[in-house]
């Protein structure tokens, strides 16, 4: 089989392709859940990575689960419910919570269908663009399953409660026109476009200073479970560093002598 995913950095920027084309990009088996989790590992510790983009090879996003191995041996499904329990903490839930710990901000950039956990799979992902053959579902309850990999979270609080329970109890897909309108995607492209535009978004976000953005990303993420006087808190901490790196200075001493910055990541 061939790499579940590529890596290829370009400068700050990182590109991460899912590369299963001919299964349209399932998430649910250990080797691919193993170099993803591998991939994103290798993001946070490269020092030269300020974004990246996640996108799928050939015509699909990512179809979610590899319905022929799922009742496998070795797959999700296990003929005792308890170890199927196990096979979820230890497989595809291992994704949701790698992507909230990342510091490196990930745009995904849909190029066609994002279907079931690969919907979920694009709601990890901190902005979201899509080409005009992008289609949504958050379809499990179409097989008698429920998002077993943290869709009930991650959904509602990109697209608000009413539009995910909607998405959600019919399982129905939606284009990217109907994910623009509902906050799920930011931008629709034509599909020749996507990643170009996917690669403009991601320069904006490298322009500016490495432990800034890392930081920003941090709080954006707590935020969803902490009180305001925790954020509070720890926004105080994270002011501390970001006033003590070399880039706040750069970019202040830059503001008032009128020139382009120019940062170090330090």
């Amino acid at each position: 089989m061939s790499n579940p995913i590529l890596y290829e950095r370009d400068g700050a920027i990182v590109t991460l392709t899912l590369n299963l084309p001919e299964l349209r990009n399932p998430i649910s088996d250990n080797d691919v859940v193993d170099a993803i989790v591998a991939a994103l590992d290798r993001l946070e510790e490269d020092e030269e990575a300020r974004v990246a983009i996640l996108t799928g090879a050939g015509p699909a996003f990512s179809g979610g689960g590899n319905l022929k191995t799922i009742t496998q041996k070795g797959g999700l499904i296990d003929p005792l419910p308890v170890r199927t329990r196990s096979n979820y903490k230890r497989g595809i839930q291992r994704l949701p919570l790698r992507f909230a710990a990342l510091e490196v901000p990930v745009i995904a950039a849909v190029n066609g269908p994002a279907i079931g956990a690969g919907c979920d799979l694009a709601c990890m992902c901190d902005l979201r663009i899509a080409g005009e053959s992008a289609r949504f579902a958050e379809s499990f309850v179409k097989l008698g399953i429920i998002p077993g990999d943290g869709g009930a979270w991650l959904l509602p609080r990109v697209v608000g409660f009413s539009k995910a329970s909607e998405m959600a109890l019919t399982g129905d897909a939606i284009d990217a026109h109907e994910a623009l309108a509902c906050g799920l995607v930011s931008k629709v492209v034509p599909d020749s476009e996507l990643l170009a535009e996917a690669r403009k978004l991601a320069e904006r976000i490298s322009v500016n200073p490495t432990q800034a953005v890392r930081m920003t990303k941090r709080l954006l993420w707590e935020s969803h479970g902490a009180s305001l006087a925790t954020l509070l808190e720890l926004s105080a901490a994270m002011q501390a560093l970001a006033h003590a790196t070399d880039d706040n200075r750069e970019a202040m001493a830059a503001f008032l002598e009128k020139r382009k910055p120019d940062f170090t990541g330090r």
